[in-house]
Order: C-alpha cells, then structure tokens, then sequence
C-alpha cells in the first residue's frame, strides 16, 4: 500500500480538509413524505461513519443533502463551521463515489483520475493522478480504458478519482452494492486502510450491516427518516437500545417480561413463568413491562431437556448473572457451514433462535429437546411496549 505522501497538498480551496460535518435540524420533505425528520449529526474529522438502515429510512436523501445534490426543506449543512447548505455542489468541499462508478468510458484510467484536476488547470495533474493510482494500487494500469478492468478495479479507480481531489468529506452510496460476496469483503478491508492512510472523513451509506460494522469507527442507524441509534459498531451490536436496532443490526431473541425485583444489580424478570434476569445497567426500564434480548449466539444449546425454572424464582444454586437452564424443543435445524441456526419452542416463552458453531457432529436435530442457558451480562433490556418485530426482515435493498 502506498503511503499518503504520494498524494498532493490540498490547494487554496480545499483547506476545510480535516474539519467536522455537522448537520442541524435538517429535514426533507417531499409533499407529503418525510424522507429526512430533524436530523442532528456531528461527524468528526478524519472518521468514518456509516449511515445504516434499510430503504427508505433517509440515509441516501442524507448523503445527496450533503452533496448538494438536494435541498433541505430545513436545517442547515456545515463543514468546519463554514455554512455550506445553499452552496452549488460544485463549490462544495465533498467528492462522491457512486456505487455504478460513473468512469468515462472513452478515457484511460489515467485521464478519469486527473479529469477535474485538469478541468481546474492545476498544475501536475497527470503526477498527482498517479500518485492517487498508486494508493489504491492500480499505478500500473494507468492506459487502460475502464471497460477493461474488473469490477473492483473500476471501484477503484471511482475512489482514486475522488481522492486526487482533496475533498473535507468523501460521501460513498453503496459503494461496493455491485460486487461480488468475496470481492466486496476484500474491498471492505482496503477501502479502510486507505482512509485511514488519507486521512480524510468518509461518510458511507449502505443496507449491508457487515459492511458497516467492518469498516466504520461510528455507525448511525437510521429508521423512518430519524436516527434510532448510534455509536461504535461493537457498543451497538452488544447493547442496542430499540427493538429496531436489535433486530436491524444482525439478530435478537426479544422476549415480554415482568420485572419482579432486584438483587445485586441485576433486574428479576418473569417471562412466561420462567425467570430471567438483566444487568440493570443494560436495561433502559427498571419496572414494569419490558422486552428482555439475547443474541442467537450467545445461547448454549445443550441435548436434553434440562430441569425446569420455577415461575418467578430463580432455580437452586442460581446466581445473579448466570441464568438457569429453560426446556427447549428442536423445530427446525439449517446448516450454513461455518455455523448451524436452529429454531427452537422453550416453554413460556415461544420460538428463539440459536447460532452454534460447528465443530463436528450436530448437537441436535427437529424433534430433539434441548436445555438453553446464557449469561445474564450478554442480554440487555429495551422498553415492554417496543414492537419486538420492529427492523427484523428487512431486505435492506
């Protein structure tokens, strides 16, 4: 990987690189549509951060507000305290990489990278397109046309063509949407080091979940024009605050409970006559009705039936963190290599899903009763009156 330094200093005008975007109150609405509702974000400089969500949640009419491709009904648009909301695209300190690549056909490679620094008669245009070329490791193929690349490759040369350019904030709609499963993996892990060896903000926008989680330092996930959650991809993962979000952001057993009291920070929870419990500390209600989540592969699945809870009360030798084993019974069983997701009816509760590894032979098969168990410190707790359906199913696209 070539280092930064190939590339050239910023010129006058692009000297906002390295300062925040910050969006205030911004909203659009088409007629009677809200796409964009109020939104508040502050991206710091040199980060990257993805605007996640399935579609129709706002996050593309976001990306085109910043680009000055759209006007905001409302609110304002700021790059290193600069207003840029009414500014012309063209004048704006933001490049875009579109997810079909938008390369000219008719040029070389070289001459798509160094297009707008020529437009602009900067000076060593052709230098600074390749040093772009090399960053992203396609110096070598500087003559070609783009017909004659790979997918990635074109992608690559998309990115070299924005970067060349200095931008304070680089937008990415769905940049890898075109590639193959392997090669939009790979593509994740670079498109990575090279911000971070650039240095500028990347503000990305997809429906792909991995895709966020792999690359971005913060993720914003979106819903109905709105942000319902943001932070590290891991604090989101671990401890998501909506129904939607833990559904969204792979997937959660989400089961009805009653708090019925609390002992050594922990909350105690009736769910259909078994007992629960949460960390208080990851629960956003301490009373009352709430929804109590697991993720699949934080269960331990194990063959036969297991002794049974008492309703309410946690059963002997059960401590605070450790939870009891609940009767289960195998209805489905689906193998996906790496892994084995099976369906299965725990009584009192209904259907949960668990993700086990595989390591040999199958822990068990539909019709087989089971006996789950998981730590305490992995659930978390959302509010009783969320819809525990909320984000699941969504195709994203």
């Amino acid at each position: 990987m070539a280092t930064v330094g190939l590339l050239p200093e910023p010129d006058s005008r692009q000297e906002a690189s390295g300062q925040d975007l910050v969006l205030s109150q911004l909203s659009k609405r088409f007629t009677d549509f809200t796409a964009v509702d109020g939104l508040d974000l502050v991206i710091p400089s040199g980060s990257f951060f993805a605007l996640l969500g399935p579609s129709g949640c706002g996050k593309t009419t976001t990306l085109r507000m910043i680009a000055g491709l759209e006007q905001p009904t409302s609110g304002s648009i700021s790059i290193g305290g600069r207003d840029i909301t009414a500014t012309t695209p063209h004048r704006r300190p933001v490049n875009t990489v579109f997810q079909n690549y938008a390369l000219f056909p008719h040029m070389s490679v070289l001459d798509n990278v160094g297009f707008g620094l020529k437009r602009r008669k900067v000076r060593d245009a052709d230098a600074q397109a390749k040093a772009a070329l090399e960053l992203v490791e396609l110096g070598h193929l500087g003559s070609r046309r783009p017909a004659q690349l790979s997918g990635g490759q074109q992608q690559r040369v998309a990115l070299a063509r924005a970067i060349v350019n200095r931008p304070a904030v680089l937008l990415l709609d769905e940049p890898l949407g075109a590639l193959d499963m392997k090669l939009r993996r790979q593509m994740q892990t670079e498109l990575k080091k090279i911000q971070t060896e650039v240095g500028l903000t990347f503000v990305h926008v997809t429906h792909d979940q991995e895709e966020a989680m792999t690359m971005a330092d913060t993720v914003a996930v979106m819903n109905s024009g709105r942000v319902e959650q943001m932070g590290a991809p891991q604090e989101l993962y671990e401890l998501p605050r909506t129904a939607f979000v833990a559904n969204f952001l792979g997937k959660s057993n989400l089961m009805p409970a009653e708090v019925t009291g609390e002992s050594g920070g922990y909350l105690q929870l009736n769910a259909g006559g078994q007992h629960l419990q949460v960390r208080r500390d990851r629960a956003t209600d301490h009373a009352g009705r709430v929804l109590i989540g697991i993720r699949p592969e934080k269960l331990r699945m194990l063959p036969g039936a297991g002794a049974p809870t008492a309703p309410g009360a946690p059963s002997d030798g059960a401590v605070e963190g450790t939870e009891a084993a609940l009767r289960a019974v195998v209805l489905e069983a689906s193998f996906s290599g790496a892994s084995t997701e099976y369906l299965v009816e725990v009584e009192g509760i209904g259907t949960m899903g668990v993700f086990s590894q595989n390591r040999g032979a199958a822990l068990a098969a539909p019709g087989d009763r089971v006996s789950l168990s998981w730590d305490a410190d992995h659930a978390f707790g959302l509010r009783g009156d969320e819809d525990r359906l909320a984000g699941a199913g969504e195709d994203g696209l």
